[in-house]
């Protein structure tokens, strides 16, 4: 029995006597001022002994407050396109006209200087855009240097497919004004949460086997309250799927049957907007192919501070990359992410290293290893998250805001918060909801994963 001092929350009503009630049981989901259960009665945990945060992503989101309340059905977001105009597979016509790939259009207009890469010629081009097609499909563009038209270039031959990028523009005196203009693109995306259910129950004879803990609140308010230690396995193991789900999770295609929506969760999110990697940790792997991961990143959004969650062969084939390197290429990381707190990055499990400009966090993922998860299928090697804020369009809140890259967003209003909520029914302890004689704790959440700007995170498949 413990003995603990305490402000006791609202929620709970200890008792004088050992009466078990509902308003004294003692749930181990403590959320706010209830969250004491676990640092007041370790004795509870001697069999499970946890270290906070089990290295996984949500236990990550909570320690950064990366979760946020919404009271819609949905989650909708707006992400800026690119800033400058590049095209990639252009095919060049034999009169020197670029044309764009598929049948799309451009933005690019007269007077415009690009720069074209392709063919056997070593360097690019920089040509001048003398005119373009009415439809926007084709532009004529001329070299600054090296033939008079495009398509008298040496190495450049009708059809082939070519690279380039506007880099800025030129006009003579007197010209007209610029024709046309580039309106800025943005994409918009959307998630809608998902609900969870769970239960637990126990039958009236089996609560004779429960535990009491006596308190001392600061107001003078004392007694006893009632705990059963069983209910905290089901608790664990629905916290755990708040986390898979949002790992897992996939929206339902038109040919599916299985009549629920789903919710895009974090593996379909990169798999669908972001950069996936096969075989990067096989047992050839060398540091000039991570290496050329940085420079994929280059083209992303450069984000500085990545997190790198891995199973235990990844990890294993990164020690084997750093342990040629140089302690003064490894050192000098910053833990930004982290409130520049070393200690709360290694209390979490991670260690850091730093590759080019890019500081990196890498630590075993748990889920990746356990035989009860993926690691009993398989088929992934880990993660690359980045760190930090993107401003994105609110569509609710009608203004720009500042969000973590990756964040969970679940139901709330000021009835009902739908983070993770439990509730007692039954004929036991003190409810008498049915005339079974047993007692039910429900577990409920209705939540999803935003992942924004998914272009910057890495899936590596196995």
């Amino acid at each position: 029995m413990a003995n603990a001092t305490f402000s006791l929350p609202s929620e709970f009503t200890p008792y004088a006597s050992k009466v078990a009630t509902t308003s004294n049981y003692l749930n181990f989901h403590g959320t706010g001022g209830s969250n004491w259960s676990q640092q007041y009665l370790p004795e509870l945990y001697a069999q499970e002994v946890e270290r906070y945060g089990n290295r996984s992503i949500s236990s990550f989101l909570r320690m950064v407050g990366a979760e946020m309340p919404m009271a819609s059905d949905q989650v909708i977001w707006s992400e800026q396109g690119r800033l400058h105009l590049a095209y990639e597979g252009a095919a060049i016509a034999s009169s020197g006209q670029i044309t764009i790939a598929n049948s799309g259009t451009h933005a690019v207009r007269v007077g415009q200087t690009v720069l074209v890469k392709g063919g056997g010629v070593a360097n690019p081009v920089r040509c001048y855009v003398s005119a373009v097609t009415t439809n926007n499909q084709q532009l004529t563009v001329i070299p600054y240097s090296g033939a008079a038209t495009f398509g008298a270039l040496t190495g450049f031959d009708a059809s082939e497919s070519v690279d380039f990028f506007v880099y800025g523009s030129e006009f003579k005196k007197g010209d007209p004004a610029m024709v046309g203009a580039v309106t800025p693109e943005f994409q918009s995306f959307t998630n809608k949460p998902i609900i969870l259910k769970d239960k637990f129950e126990i039958f009236g004879s089996d609560t004779a086997q429960i535990g009491w803990v006596e308190v001392s609140g600061e107001s003078g308010q004392g007694g006893y309250l009632w705990y059963l230690k069983s209910q905290g396995d089901t608790t664990k193991r629905f916290e755990d799927y708040l986390e898979m789900v949002l790992v897992e999770a996939e929206k339902a295609d038109s040919t599916s049957g299985v009549g629920v929506e789903g919710s895009e969760g974090l593996l379909q999110a990169i798999g669908n907007r972001g950069i996936v990697a096969s075989n990067q940790f096989d047992s050839g792997a060398t540091l000039s192919e991570y290496d050329d991961l940085l420079k994929e990143l280059d083209k992303q959004g450069a984000i500085e501070e990545n997190m790198l969650f891995l199973n235990r062969d990844a990890n294993l084939v990164f020690d084997d990359l750093l342990a040629g390197l140089s302690a003064g290429a490894q050192g000098g990381t910053a833990y930004g992410v982290f409130n520049n707190s070393e200690d709360m990055a290694l209390n979490l499990g991670f260690t850091g290293f730093r590759r080019g400009s890019y500081d990196f966090y890498k630590t075993d993922w748990k889920y990746l290893n356990n035989k009860s998860t993926r690691g009993l299928v398989g088929g992934l090697s880990g993660l690359l998250i980045p760190a930090g804020t993107t401003s994105v369009y609110d569509q609710q809140l009608g203004k720009n805001v500042k969000r973590p890259f990756l964040h969970v967003r679940y139901r709330a209003s000021e009835a009902d918060d739908r983070k993770m909520k439990t509730w007692i029914t039954g004929s036991l302890g003190g409810a008498s909801t049915i005339g079974d004689d047993k007692m039910e704790v429900h577990y409920l959440s209705e939540r999803c994963l935003v992942v924004q700007a998914a272009n910057n995170f890495v899936r590596f498949d196995s």
